[in-house]
């Protein structure tokens, strides 16, 4: 077994390492979202934690960690007898983003409950990480199945499993801790809402602090062990700060001023429903029990506030979590007059944490082998450079005010990564058909099966009530769902569209794709053209939010290099087709249809639109010629293309033009 990078032994990454310490002291505040960028300690800290949790007390031999104390009386392997019991380390279990199902929540042996009725079970990860840590790294990638699955659990502490008719329910309460990259995409807000904290963790731009981020893990590398026990005196110490927290948290008094302090924060952020009220009251108690004391101050609602709202506020998905700490100390002065508690007196208190609880600054861990230090552009530059408008073109517009979109999708049945916007053959969804099972069966069609196994029952010597079964007989269920597509956006930005209130316009319809597109799952990207060539702004990417940010800082002007744009797009397309050949992709061309610049500006463009018709490639053309007179070209392209043309008003899902049109289709094809 590998020994893992000393909790105290990374630097820097104070909220992170706070947070995560503080669901050591109180597991009911419920976990740690971390949000940052990749080599920042993100997954070390995590892993190193665990080695600091107390040991469990499990029944012995129990599979499920039942407590002896109060053993679930719906274990699968009970009921127990009390007395045998057995301590182990507190397990921290990790979820992979591609896991199955089964491996999830646990499979039932199929061949035995039919033929059987034996209810032979083999639990998964929920059951192992009950009474434990489940961590699941790039948490933002995880498929909507198992999040559902992930949500269900963490609701109602249990796991269900439920299998044609045979059920199987056990305890699963554990410490959903996620680590992910917000350029990779944001999470579900129901997902989200479950965790208790989030911070946000990015590489220190300090060199002496960098230097010795780099000194420790060069250390570990060459020697983990003895690395590990020079650092075993402080992880001693944090342990038993940790276990001294616990046993003060029952004895720490949040008064009636505390919480006045927490409902006027909560309310003054706008934050859905009543989880942050009760997160913050148990965040600020697990922050006095750390420091010592058994008394809430304002400080520790202050902190609590720093780690449980930032992703619970109300906000546009394409916002970026945070807290005006301005607003928070304004609110928490206008009640402080209530609580008649101060800082005053907090004493200092003593290993990993400051006033408030807070870590030290120059202790913690850090160190993945991945660590990069570099910096990051902002939204807008390019290597670090803020993007200007140069000659010929004209400063980015505002985008106008997004609105609720048409769903548009891909013709036919698709095999891709679970979503919500095309039809596709899906692990999840209504069951259409059998088939036999390609390798291990996951979801049995009890009548198929049945009837395939039927008629050999005589021949294979049946005497009793069981049904006997063969490997043969075996049926899965094929499912039909939704899929996620990729969407490549195809976006005009020269002249013939840099009118103002043009753009704004074109850009709001854009965004309002793009918000789509988060609902919906999907991966984006974007291709814009513009004066003599195009220029790939987003390659594609499951963060909407980058997208978002690049089409804000889009200049206009120039020509119109069409035919460029399209062939760039093709060319994104090819790409993507080896990276995920499974995944249909949608293309959106957000253009007046004007071509110019280059010889044959328009023939070229037309030979471009039809390699897309060649390959089959779903395509919309979104038409932003406005004006009494129109020439219709945008309507030309879509045919060459092979897809459809909408207007900026028939895009908008209440569009009264849209529902003429739509239900004059009808007639037609009625006719």
């Amino acid at each position: 077994m590998s020994t893992p990078f000393p909790f105290t032994a990374v630097v820097g990454q104070d909220d992170l390492r706070l947070a995560l310490l503080l669901n050591a002291v109180s597991p009911a505040v419920g976990g740690v979202l971390v949000r940052g960028e990749k080599g920042t300690a993100k997954s070390t800290a995590v892993r190193a934690l665990s080695a600091l949790l107390p040991t469990v007390d499990v029944v012995a031999g129990c599979r499920f960690s039942c407590d002896p104390a109060a053993p679930d009386p719906a274990c699968p392997d009970g009921p127990h007898e009390p007395g045998a019991y057995e301590s182990r380390p507190a397990r921290m279990v990790e979820l992979p983003v591609g896991a199955s199902e089964d491996r999830l929540v646990g499979a039932l042996d199929i061949e035995r409950a039919l033929a059987e009725g034996v209810k032979a079970f083999e639990p998964g990860l929920l059951a192992d990480a009950h009474r434990g840590i489940l961590y699941v790294d790039e948490v933002n990638l995880l498929h909507d199945h198992l999040v559902d699955l992930l949500l269900d659990a963490a609701a109602m502490g249990a796991s269900y499993v439920e299998r044609e008719g045979v059920s199987v329910r056990h305890a699963a309460r554990f410490l959903l801790v996620g680590t992910m990259n917000p350029e990779e995409g944001e999470l579900r807000p129901q997902l989200l809402d479950r965790f208790g904290l989030t911070v946000e963790v990015a590489a220190s731009r300090e060199p002496d602090q960098r230097v010795e981020v780099v000194r420790r893990r060069l250390a570990y590398d060459d020697d983990p062990a003895g690395f590990a026990t020079r650092w075993a005196g402080e992880e001693a110490a944090v342990r038993q700060r940790i276990m001294a927290a616990r046993e003060l948290l029952p004895s720490v008094r949040l008064g009636d001023g505390a919480l006045r302090q927490i409902a006027a924060t909560c309310a003054a952020f706008e934050v859905d429903g009543m989880r942050a009220d009760i997160v913050m009251a148990r965040t600020a108690t697990a922050l006095a029990a750390w420091a010592g004391r058994t008394e809430v101050l304002a400080e520790d609602v202050r902190q609590a506030a720093l780690l449980a709202l930032p992703h619970r506020r109300r906000r546009n998905p394409f916002d970026a979590p945070g807290l005006d700490e301005d607003k928070l100390d304004q609110t928490l002065e206008e009640f402080s007059g209530e609580s008649g508690e101060s800082g005053d007196d907090d004493p200092e208190p003593d290993g990993p944490g400051g006033g408030g609880g807070q870590p030290k600054p120059d202790e913690g861990p850090q160190g993945d082998g991945d660590a990069d230090g570099s910096a990051r552009p902002e939204a807008g530059e390019s290597d670090g450079v803020p993007r200007q408008a140069g000659a010929g073109e004209q400063a980015p517009a505002q985008a106008a005010e997004p609105f609720r979109t048409k769903v548009l999708s891909v013709p036919g049945i698709g095999e891709g990564a679970a979503g919500r916007r095309s039809r596709a053959r899906t692990e999840h969804g209504r069951t259409t058909g059998a088939r036999r099972p390609r390798g291990a069966l996951t979801k049995l069609h009890l009548a198929a099966t049945v009837q395939a196994a039927a008629p050999h029952q005589r021949a294979r010597g049946r005497s009793g009530p069981g049904l006997v079964l063969r490997r043969d007989d075996l049926r899965q269920a094929t499912r039909e769902g939704r899929e996620g597509n990729l969407v490549l956006f195809v976006v005009d930005a020269s002249g013939s569209m840099a009118a103002r209130q043009r753009m704004s316009a074109v850009k709001g319809a854009v965004l309002s794709l793009l918000l789509d597109a988060y609902q919906r799952r999907d991966k984006v990207g974007l291709v814009t053209f513009r004066g003599a060539a195009a220029d790939v702004a987003l390659p594609p990417t499951s963060s909407v939010e980058a997208a978002a940010s690049r089409l804000e800082s889009l200049p206009t002007g120039g020509r119109t290099p069409l035919a460029a744009g399209l062939l760039k797009a093709h060319g994104v397309l090819r790409v993507e087709r080896l990276r995920d050949p499974a995944r249909r992709a949608l293309v959106v061309v957000v253009t007046d249809g004007r071509a110019t610049g280059g010889p044959e500006p328009v023939a070229l463009a037309g030979r471009a639109a039809r390699l897309f018709a060649a390959d089959g490639v779903a395509s919309v053309v979104v038409d932003c010629e406005s004006g009494p007179v129109r020439l219709g070209l945008a309507g030309q392209l879509a045919g060459e293309l092979g897809g459809t043309a909408v207007t900026l008003d028939e895009l908008r899902a209440d569009s009264i033009a849209g529902l003429v049109k739509d239900v004059q289709g009808r007639s037609r094809r009625a006719a």
